[in-house]
Parts: C-alpha cells; sequence; structure tokens
C-alpha cells in the first residue's frame, strides 16, 4: 500500500446503499461510512465506537476484517466495474485498534485473473499513520442478475463506479 497521506483522502464518494451493514444509511446498527475513490484505491476514515469493542477497549477483530472486506469489495468494483463477492479473507492484526482513534481503511485491486478471480489488500491505518490491521482477499464478480438485483438498494446510482447495468 502506498505510505498513508492523512490530508489527501481519494476524492470520489463511492455511492451507499441503504441496507449494509458498512455503508447503508438506514442499516441503525451498522457503520454507516463513507468511502471515496481516487479510480485505483478505496479509502473510508472511520472513528470505532465503545460499542465496537471485544476485549479491554480492543475494537473486535470481526468488525476490523469487516471494514477491511467492504473496501476491498470496492477496490475490485473500482477497478473492473462490477460488484464482487468475497471467497477468501486473511487478517492480520498487528497493532490493537482503539474506540474513539480515527483511523483510515485503504484497499486496492492487486491481481485480476481474467475477470474471473480478484485479488485485493487492505490495511487500517491508526493515528499516526502506523499499520494497525493488514487483510488480502480472493473475491468473485457477482454474475449479473445478483448484481442488477443488489443496485435497488443503492441510494446513490452506482452507474458512476461500475458503469451502467446491461439493459439500462
Amino acid at each position: 500500500m502506498p505510505s498513508p497521506d492523512r490530508h489527501s483522502p481519494p476524492v470520489k464518494p463511492l455511492p451507499r446503499t441503504r441496507s449494509c451493514f458498512v455503508c447503508g444509511i438506514s442499516n441503525p446498527l451498522g457503520f454507516q461510512l463513507q468511502m471515496h475513490t481516487d479510480g485505483r484505491l478505496a479509502e473510508a476514515h472511520l472513528t470505532f465506537r465503545p460499542e465496537h469493542v471485544g476485549f479491554l477497549q480492543t475494537v473486535h477483530g470481526g468488525l476490523i476484517s469487516t471494514i477491511l472486506d467492504e473496501l476491498m469489495v470496492w477496490a475490485c468494483g473500482v477497478a473492473t466495474r462490477q460488484l464482487a463477492y468475497c471467497a477468501e479473507l486473511t487478517v492480520r492484526f498487528r497493532k490493537p485498534v482503539r474506540p474513539e482513534e480515527p483511523m483510515i481503511a485503504r484497499a486496492e485491486l492487486v491481481e485480476n485473473h481474467k475477470g474471473r478471480l480478484l485479488l485485493a489488500k487492505a490495511s487500517l491505518l491508526g493515528p499516526e499513520g502506523q499499520v494497525c490491521a493488514e487483510a488480502s482477499g480472493k473475491y468473485v464478480p457477482m454474475r449479473e442478475e445478483m448484481s442488477a438485483g443488489s443496485r435497488g438498494d443503492f441510494v446513490e446510482s452506482p452507474d458512476t463506479v461500475l458503469g451502467a447495468s446491461p439493459g439500462t
């Protein structure tokens, strides 16, 4: 991943959905995260809340994994203009993440195997730019019928990032 630049986030907002646990604006239990892209990276600035802890003021690893997975899905989408499902996720936790500390999650597509298997990587960076967690994942593009159904849940049109759905 490139070195963290806390002052120059990617500039184009990624579309959000209504129901997603990570970005869904109507999901009262979710993160309601706004993500951005520069056309290559997917990025989000976030702060975990006290209710996100597992043990001893440490954010639960499953929630960190969820954020990194979501950013990798969007990194795949930005690069291929297709939604994708996670087939495999590996996360390495390097430093404890504390609630109420500003973090940056950043992801990028690293390999595209003929549009059938996508490999991505992501990092969660702490307040001083330190790597708190890093992940890699394998993603499979959604079949068109699933992608078309998922598009109805978006608040903003995903066409600017993913391209128009066939038949629209």
